[in-house]
């Protein structure tokens, strides 16, 4: 099997695949990260992954001899798009958005091994119970969660004590949809 690249700077994704017990290393991709504001919000997370791994693949010599695990993560509340907030003001604003409300959580992945390419994407819904105003100020002063799409992260104080339900898959909330990729791995070491 083609050593497999990680194109992602993410401690969570890193975490997912080091459970998964996929032998991989980290290229980070520095992309520019915009898109169109007329796209759908639910395409974004799928279009910025592959953005990502076609990066990676171009600044690898003899890039085609590995295979790129590339991913992102979007909140989308109402066809809203929800990103990471830009300072503590915005993310208790998102999460105000967020509180009491089912939103959902959608990675993009894309595999690149040569030629082969798979973009495809896991939503996850999620809902909050009302979150109150000293809830969401403690939680942004303490977890500082502004690297996170919709200002938080299920795996922190928030998800413990504010999610209400959750339906699909766990670890995409993460940042990474492991069983999905680890299928697709496997699909493509038996083609």
């Amino acid at each position: 099997m083609k050593k497999i690249i990680l194109a992602s700077g993410s401690p969570r994704r890193k975490q997912l695949l080091e459970l998964a017990g996929i032998p991989f290393e980290v290229v980070v991709s520095n992309i520019d990260e915009s898109f169109s504001p007329e796209m759908d919000p639910f395409q974004v997370a799928k279009y910025i992954a592959e953005k990502k791994a076609l990066s990676v693949q171009k600044t690898l010599v003899n890039g085609d001899a590995y295979t790129i695990i590339a991913a992102d993560t979007v909140v989308v509340l109402n066809h809203e798009f929800l990103g990471k907030p830009a300072d503590r003001g915005e993310a208790i604003h998102i999460l105000s958005k967020l509180s009491g409300k089912i939103h959902h959580v959608i990675t993009g992945v894309c595999i690149l091994s040569g030629s082969y390419k798979n973009v495809f994407e896991v939503k996850t819904e999620v809902e909050f119970f009302p979150l109150t105003k000293e809830k969401i100020e403690y939680y942004v002063d303490t977890y500082k969660p502004y690297d996170k799409a919709g200002a938080y992260a299920i795996q922190e104080w928030i998800g413990a004590v504010g999610i209400k339900s959750i339906k699909g898959d766990f670890y995409n909330v993460m940042g990474l949809p492991i069983s999905g990729v680890v299928a697709e791995l496997e699909k493509l070491h038996h083609q």
